[in-house]
């Protein structure tokens, strides 16, 4: 009988499968021996993309003429350098004739898949038998099952497929698009930016995230603050008071008055001061209950962590960049405190939920979980869990919500603190789910004087639910009259609930409260991801987001790496302090050549479009050959389109309206503002 060889992506994670397999190995070069089993590793890709001077050395200088580059016949590729050594380690392994099976144990997704494709491609690999190993969790009982479960490697053609055709595309775009435009442009940046030359870095999900950015700060300039006038009265209860707002509403002697802005305020202070001058009089100033609404509104514990949010709420919460969320939540699941960290899903599946008392169990050792553990086992909450909104087998693709997995705990111990708050939040995200709704009661009031109405809201948390897992949101400052005000002063709320309809109140006086339109926020670090999960759109909403279903832009892999990447190229900048993140000079004067040339690569539609197909791949829906044909199509046409442009010189103008925001570059010396290119890396 053969040997059994188990590949993995990483030594640390090999470990973790001869740890749970129990294999009594022999510590060798670059990989572990038993009698048995064989364990090796890659160390992340081992094989690449060759760059165009491969196919023909004339490629090796730029030229306008030999644009488009789309190989023609096979594609080349080549070990990395670097990892040359390894290379040949596990080459000799996957053909020894010894070895009759090879378990492909790197990580469970798209990247995962490529990264052992390509080096069983380039290491020849024949006539074995291949099994993929899927898993969810690095415990023990999980590898053992995903081991045992193991499907044959052709199962995930599609998926290979897919992961071929994502590397292809990023490397026509980015070889073609980023010459092309350099070629075109380069020299017209730099004689403006008074620096030796300039490169310009183009790729499919990063120009499009660019673009989002730059369009954002651009409709902050170009808002035009408008100043409104609302009226607001002080109503006596008993000795307190409170605010009602103002409305135009049906019967009102301003009902769809020009003078009006929106149906709360007016456009003029003349406007809102004489409603209060006909409201004085006459007196006493009283006003009558026109109506009172009381109810109870439920509020559901929100869906799981996927990474997007996960990287959302660690951007709010404790200011690090997604990059470094996804850098600790990598290690938390290496050391097996956390599931699989890479999704888009937020919900579990069916399988999961009906095993989910060992997670819990296993939480009972976590010192912050041990109150919240009693009340769960009081409800019998996760009993039905797979009844609930929590559990949905149709939303999941590749894996699951990030969860913790109940085991890893003492490891815990040796993280850094931020890497204890993170899991802390994962933790109480997930116990949360077992919990009952927040129930808040409801006051709506609508007040009389005249025939002008008033109105007022409030809202109290009557019983916590979730939120005793989660924390209770604080009240948020500036907020308006007549909006919902939670934790408001209860004993304020209990006098309001005895009013009824009819009853006469005091009105102390009348006040104007002057406000003004807000632009868009800027985007940060947190929020740039769930716009990019949302194919452009910053869905604040988190039960409109888990409603919409779509390929946004990038993938949860990728996202943290794009943004890291026109960071260091200084196409964006980012406040380490607030996560704010804002486009430079450069950034802009690229975003306008593109949007000159290209202007389909700053359209995030498009771009969702593209990571779509890739998922038709994936699901067998469309063929690759299909799908190459559309992309070796798009290169060609844009590449002849641009071509044809003489536009350099009206470029100018758009240089000089984004420059007027930054400050001019010094004349004195020439910066080399020159980024080397990573063409067919993933962007």
């Amino acid at each position: 009988m053969g040997k059994s060889v188990f590949i993995a992506e990483k030594p640390s994670v090999a470990a973790e499968f001869a740890k749970a397999l129990k294999l009594n190995t022999s510590r060798r070069d670059g990989y572990m021996e038993s009698e048995n089993a064989i364990v090796t590793w890659c160390v992340g890709h081992l094989v690449t993309m060759s760059y165009p001077e491969v196919y023909d050395e004339k490629y090796k200088k730029w030229n306008l003429k030999d644009l488009p580059f789309i190989p023609e016949g096979e594609w080349k590729y080549e070990v990395i350098p670097s990892v040359k050594k390894q290379f040949k380690i596990v080459k000799d392994i996957l053909n020894r004739d010894d070895v009759e099976t090879i378990y492909v144990c790197t990580d469970s997704g798209r990247e995962g898949e490529y990264i052992y494709r390509l080096v069983a491609q380039e290491a020849g690999v024949k006539n074995k038998k291949e099994k993929r190993v899927w898993i969810d969790s690095q415990t023990e009982e999980e590898i053992l099952r995903g081991i045992q479960e193991a499907k044959p490697l052709e199962d995930y053609d599609n998926l290979s497929a897919s992961a071929y055709l994502r590397a292809k595309e990023d490397y026509l775009m980015g070889i073609n698009f980023s010459r092309l435009l350099t070629l075109k442009y380069g020299n017209s940046i730099s004689n403006y930016l008074q620096t030796n030359y300039t490169v310009l870095s183009v790729g499919r999900v990063m120009t499009c995230v660019l673009g989002m950015i730059v369009r954002r700060e651009r409709e902050i300039r170009e808002f035009v603050k408008t100043p409104f006038f609302r009226v607001i009265s002080t109503v006596d209860v008993e000795g307190q008071t409170f605010e009602g707002e103002w409305r135009a509403v049906k019967g009102s002697r301003y009902f769809e008055s020009f003078d009006l802005y929106k149906e709360n305020g007016f456009q003029k202070r003349e406007k809102a001061e004489e409603l209060i001058a006909y409201l004085s009089q006459p007196l006493p100033l009283t006003c009558e209950i026109l109506s009172i609404e009381k109810k109870k509104e439920k509020k559901n514990p929100p869906l799981l962590f996927n990474l997007a949010e996960l990287q959302n709420e660690c951007s709010k919460r404790f200011k690090i960049s997604p990059d470094e969320t996804l850098r600790i939540v990598q290690e938390l699941y290496e050391k097996k405190l956390v599931t699989y960290p890479r999704t888009d899903a937020r919900v579990l599946s069916t399988a999961v939920a009906k095993e989910i008392h060992k997670n819990l169990n296993g939480l009972s050792k976590y010192e912050m979980a041990g109150p919240f553990l009693s009340d769960i086992l009081r409800f019998g909450s996760h009993k039905g869990l797979e009844k609930t909104r929590y559990v949905n087998d149709k939303q999941i693709t590749d894996h699951y919500a990030i969860i913790p997995t109940g085991q890893g705990l003492p490891a815990l111990q040796a993280v850094a603190p931020t890497a204890r708050q993170v899991y802390d939040l994962i933790v109480r995200r997930f116990l949360s789910i077992f919990y009952p709704p927040a129930v808040y009661q409801k006051v709506s009031i609508v007040t009389k004087r005249k025939e002008e109405q008033f109105f007022s809201s409030f809202k109290v948390l009557a019983e916590e639910g979730y939120l005793k897992v989660t924390g209770v949101p604080g009240t948020k400052k500036g907020e308006d009259a007549g909006e919902d005000n939670e934790n408001q002063d209860e004993d304020l709320f209990s006098l309001v609930q005895k009013l009824r309809k009819g009853m006469q109140l005091n009105v102390q006086g009348f006040q104007i409260k002057e406000g003004e339109t807000s632009p868009p926020k800027r985007y940060n670090s947190g929020s740039i991801i769930l716009a990019m999960e949302n194919a452009g759109q910053l869905i604040e909403d988190e039960e409109l987001r888990a409603q919409i279903k779509g390929s946004g832009i990038g993938t949860s892999a990728t996202r943290a790496e794009i943004l890291k990447k026109l960071i260091h190229i200084k196409y964006l900048a980012l406040n380490k302090k607030t996560q704010i993140i804002t486009p430079t000079l450069l950034g802009e004067m690229v975003f306008d050549v593109v949007g000159h040339s290209i202007r389909s690569l700053l359209n995030p539609e498009l771009t969702a479009s593209w990571e779509k197909g890739l998922n038709y791949v994936a699901e067998g829906e469309i063929t690759p050959e299909e799908y190459m044909v559309k992309l070796e199509r798009f290169v060609q046409n844009h590449t002849n389109g641009v071509l044809g442009l003489n536009n350099q010189y009206q470029l100018r103008a758009c240089y000089d309206r984004a420059a007027g925001f930054y400050q001019k570059p010094k004349m004195t010396a020439k910066k080399d503002v020159h980024f080397k290119q990573r063409h067919g890396k993933p962007d």
